[in-house]
């Protein structure tokens, strides 16, 4: 039987450790840092945006808004960002989890996660894509491409979605050239 999320919360709430960051040379922060209090369980998690495909914003998008489409997915690009580049991939069809997806298109997105990852890739001195799955926000099904720039060890590993956040901008022309590379090496 697996833990309950009370059974989870009771064992937790007063043993809370802080991982060793001060020996990551990955973690952003600096200084005295602690855990935040684990708060209790809630009845129900509030819902996410667009949940059950009512009022979906990426439902309704039209697809100017996207970097590239074709006619089950598309692709769109936010930024300018820290990193050199951050992009989005959805199915056009309101799906809230990748088991939901019918098998062909679910056969379909490995090949596709690979091409897109390729072209991000294309943008050239970039380290390593992180293809990321969080879905917590809204409920259109989405994966993340974060193009981390090569050379800059401190950037690796899962904290570059925070690093993104933590970087400046990049100039807009320098972003609009990593967002124009990647539609070109999608066509």
């Amino acid at each position: 039987m697996p833990e309950t999320p009370e059974q989870l919360w009771r064992r937790a709430a007063g043993d809370l450790r802080m991982p060793p960051v001060h020996e990551w040379e990955t973690f952003p922060f600096d200084g005295d840092m602690r855990p935040r209090p684990l708060r209790e369980p809630v009845m129900r998690e509030g819902p996410r945006h667009g949940e059950g495909g009512v009022d979906c914003r990426r439902c309704t998008a039209p697809d100017e808004e996207y970097l590239w489409t074709n006619e089950r997915w598309r692709l769109y690009v936010i930024g300018p960002t820290g990193l050199p580049l951050v992009a989005l991939l959805e199915p056009r069809e309101h799906y809230g989890e990748p088991g939901d997806l019918p098998v062909e298109l679910a056969a379909e997105l490995g090949v596709l996660l690979g091409r897109v990852e390729r072209a991000v890739r294309s943008i050239g001195e970039i380290g390593r894509v992180h293809v990321c799955r969080w879905g917590d926000g809204s409920e259109h099904l989405h994966w993340w491409f974060m193009a981390r720039p090569a050379r800059i060890p401190q950037l690796i590993g899962s904290f570059a979605a925070i690093w993104d956040d933590i970087l400046p901008p990049l100039p807009e022309d320098v972003w609009r050239a990593n967002v124009d590379a990647v539609a070109e090496a999608l066509r």
